[in-house]
């Protein structure tokens, strides 16, 4: 095992060396420029010629590929929503016969049909690629080892961590997700230098080195890649102060490809540098639809512009972000971390609540683990929020009482609602393996 301080991957401020760059991310922003607006329009083309909905679409809002002149004029053309994509399923959306397409992936389908994405010999290439970039900026090198705990299968984020890594040079250890005891003793006995995971698991694996008895501190891991659902500042301090590591966050959604869309950079910690040669944002105001300057918090679109399989043509992830220049790869434009969904959003008694802020005040609560969950509820037509958190161990009946004190005035004067909040036992609530689910509602139960 590793012991004593860690020497990091990397450090903060100092840029990478020119050779760990690849050859797009040392281009000018002006030939990014032009790269982006040639596949654009070929993309916009290749897609009305190919998928039928996208010539539906583009005939009933009146554009044809050839309008688009300038990067700008994307704003003219229609969105795609996973309403579309359920729409066509499974495989209404590819752009190629069947026979081209080498792998096939698809959600859970939990609120609805499935949304299914296709690849083909040259987008499995791509998708290595940018991830593989991915972990390079976040601090990955050549013969480091990867441990990777996203889930496996239909899921994008198991396959698309590991062809990734490998191609940038990495040694697998392919988890997957659950087991989480056993994934505990391969971390002690496999010492990776690198975890990819959802922050919610990777703080389930903290705890299981601590009840195991083990110090997270003197694990080998220097690097974590935290991504597939939201996460905060206070979650990501919580992490590197009890593993003392790296954490930086991915971003990526299987209708666009996977993970891999975008990378914060480790030097800087400062946002996420999106992969604008292959993945154009832009950020709208999720009401009116109306491009947002940069700067402006909205909702974030997305268009690809190598994609073969399947292409997509501005897709309203639904996700809250502002679009920001670029810092540590300067020609591509970052996004802020990603901490809110606009259908995560809980409307109660008439003001808006998201979940990431009933977290950044449960963390910063003494004598509170980050394990919490909010369930919704209503009784004589008035809706109520009831917040269940879990005790850290060791911790006294009258730290539990200041606790629920502290958050429920945190949330009362941060937000303006009033809450219940029960600090529960440890290990009480249910542990996530993957994806987290923060809110239960059982409002119209």
């Amino acid at each position: 095992m590793t012991n004593g301080p860690k020497t990091p991957t990397a450090h903060r401020g100092k840029p990478p060396a020119a050779h760990l760059l690849d050859e797009a991310e040392r281009v000018s922003l002006e030939e990014l420029r032009a790269l982006q607006l040639h596949r654009l329009r070929t993309t916009l083309r290749y897609a009305y010629e190919n998928v039928e909905l996208y010539r539906a679409k583009f005939d009933e809002a009146g554009v044809k590929p050839d309008d688009c002149h300038a990067l700008e004029d994307l704003r003219w053309f229609p969105f795609t929503t996973k309403a579309d994509l359920r729409d066509t399923y499974p495989f209404g959306m590819f752009a190629v016969p069947l026979e081209r397409v080498q792998r096939i992936h698809a959600s859970s389908g939990t609120t609805g049909r499935p949304t299914v994405v296709g690849y083909t010999e040259n987008d499995l290439s791509m998708w290595a690629d940018v991830v593989a970039r991915s972990i390079r900026a976040a601090g990955g090198r050549p013969g480091h080892k990867v441990h990777i705990s996203y889930g496996y299968g239909l899921f994008t984020g198991g396959l698309g961590a590991h062809y990734g890594a490998e191609r940038a040079g990495c040694t697998v250890i392919p988890a997957s997700g659950g087991m989480t005891a056993r994934q505990v003793r391969i971390i002690q006995d496999f010492e990776p230098e690198i975890i990819m995971a959802t922050p919610s698991y990777m703080l389930t694996l903290l705890d299981e080195f601590e009840r195991q008895g083990v110090e997270p501190r003197t694990s080998s891991l220097k690097v974590g890649i935290f991504g597939a659902e939201p996460w905060t500042e206070e979650m990501r301090r919580e992490i590197e102060e009890r593993l003392d590591i790296h954490a930086v966050d991915i971003y990526g959604l299987s209708e666009v490809i996977g993970p891999g869309v975008a990378q914060e950079c480790v030097e800087a910690k400062d946002g996420l540098h999106v992969w604008e040669d292959h993945f154009y944002p832009e950020v709208v105001d999720p009401v009116t639809g109306d491009v947002l300057p940069e700067g402006d918090r909205g909702e974030l679109v997305l268009t690809s512009v190598t994609k073969e399989a399947q292409p997509v043509i501005r897709y309203r992830t639904r996700d809250l972000t502002r679009l920001l220049p670029g810092t540590a790869r300067p020609a591509f434009r970052r996004i802020e971390r990603i901490s809110d969904r606009c259908d995560d959003m809980i409307i109660l008694r008439g003001v808006n609540v998201f979940p990431s802020q009933i977290e950044e005040i449960v963390l910063r609560a003494p004598g509170v683990a980050p394990h919490f969950r909010i369930e919704l509820s209503r009784s004589e037509q008035m809706d109520h929020m009831a917040v269940r958190v879990e005790a850290r161990p060791g911790v006294l009946a009258g730290q539990r009482e200041a606790a629920v004190r502290m958050i429920a005035k945190g949330v009362k004067d941060g937000i303006g609602v009033t809450i219940d909040v029960t600090v529960v036992d440890p290990g009480e609530l249910e542990r996530s393996t993957g994806k987290i689910l923060r809110v239960r509602d059982l409002r119209n139960a």
